[in-house]
């Protein structure tokens, strides 16, 4: 897109402005380089650009002028853009169709993703997907009004208190609850009672994610059933996660599924241990506490696609973590020169995370195998 005038003075006088719905990340790792995403809401699309772009994209918010906002970039960064550059600036914005007044390119033209009129993924028999609710963000807006309260200190403190104690009997019991387990695998019935809830409690711990999510701003895209067969799962999309206000409100919204996931067991925890049960329902609430613990806690196993993953890229402020680390750690360990030109913070990123990725599995494979050693006979 050009200025509005060919010549200088007036492209200085040009206040540039961002259609709306674009939206801009924080400063992320990728790589040795340091980049911002991107997103055009409208077309669902999204890319990269370095610090300096986005030090002039974030700038144009309709009340700053090209010149204005020149004057800032030369004092930040010790250089003038020329017309030229000012010229390919724009004309990529332009033709990306982000800047208001320009003409959106159309979904079919997108090159960063598919757009709103892309066909949808096929379904089948063995593979497939479908969505629950036509307005999944006005779903998660209602359920957010019901029971949004629970998000305020007064009620998280106690709650977040109650799950410590919880898993920490769990913890001291774990002997017990093995046992407990072994036996509803025996029971047809309670097996299948107990299949139930654990896949009732998955189905919460995506909605969990779309009411913090809506909690903190952010547009719910999506909320459907996923299956690839045998396994029939919900979803839940949340169209603005990397873009949400702040780091603790992204970490939040990853979090809050498995927070889900242990609220959902406080009540089955209370009968377990205070309620006057029969043997056969008492083994199958303990059962229902150990899987479902196991099951929260291995959503934040920090390996993607799980939630812990998405957490570990908001701690360490990286995108495309895993990818990043294992190219870094290659170069590393060849001692290539390449690994040399990360810089620093880059480097303790890639190194912090790859020990934690390793220690996680580690502790699920100790956790595993000291499970089957306590189940098998003496």
């Amino acid at each position: 897109m050009s200025a509005p005038a060919p010549g200088a003075e007036a492209l200085a006088a040009y206040r540039p402005a961002l259609r709306p719905g674009v939206l801009l990340s924080e400063a992320l790792l990728h790589g040795p380089a340091t980049v911002h995403l991107i997103k055009d809401t409208g077309r669902d699309s999204s890319f990269k650009v370095g610090p300096k772009e986005h030090f002039l994209i974030a700038r144009m918010d309709g009340e700053h002028t090209l010149g204005e906002i020149g004057e800032a970039y030369a004092r930040t960064y010790g250089r003038r853009l020329d017309h030229a550059r000012w010229q390919q600036i724009l004309r990529m914005l332009g033709t990306r169709g982000l800047l208001a007044g320009a003409p959106g390119r159309p979904p079919a033209q997108a090159a960063d993703g598919p757009g709103p009129a892309a066909a949808p993924p096929p379904r089948g028999v063995l593979r497939g997907s479908i969505r629950l609710v036509a307005d999944a963000d006005a779903t998660a807006t209602r359920l957010h009004r019901a029971v949004g309260f629970l998000l305020a200190p007064g009620w998280t403190v106690p709650l977040l208190t109650a799950l410590v104690a919880m898993e920490a009997v769990i913890a001291l019991r774990a002997g017990e609850l093995l046992q407990a387990t072994r036996e509803v695998f025996t029971n047809p019935v309670l097996l299948t009672g107990l299949a139930t809830l654990l896949w009732f409690s998955t189905a919460l711990h995506e909605l969990a994610h779309a009411v913090v999510a809506r909690h903190h701003g952010g547009k719910v895209a999506e909320i459907g059933l996923r299956w690839r067969f045998p396994v029939v799962i919900m979803y839940c999309t949340v169209d603005n996660y990397l873009y949400l206000g702040s780091r603790r409100q992204r970490v939040g919204t990853a979090l809050a599924g498995a927070v889900m996931n242990l609220l959902f067991l406080l009540p089955f925890s209370a009968l377990w241990l205070f309620a006057p049960l029969d043997d056969a329902t008492h083994d199958a609430f303990g059962a229902l506490l150990l899987l479902g613990s196991v099951q929260a806690l291995a959503m934040l196993v920090p390996l993607p696609p799980l939630d812990g993953y998405r957490i570990a890229g908001q701690l360490f402020g990286a995108t495309e973590l895993a990818a990043s680390t294992a190219t870094y750690l290659r170069l590393a360990a060849r001692r290539d020169p390449a690994a040399a030109g990360y810089p620093r913070r880059a480097r303790t990123a890639y190194l912090c995370y790859g020990a934690c990725a390793v220690l996680s599995l580690v502790l699920v494979v100790a956790v595993a195998v000291a499970a089957v050693v306590h189940l098998l006979p003496a």
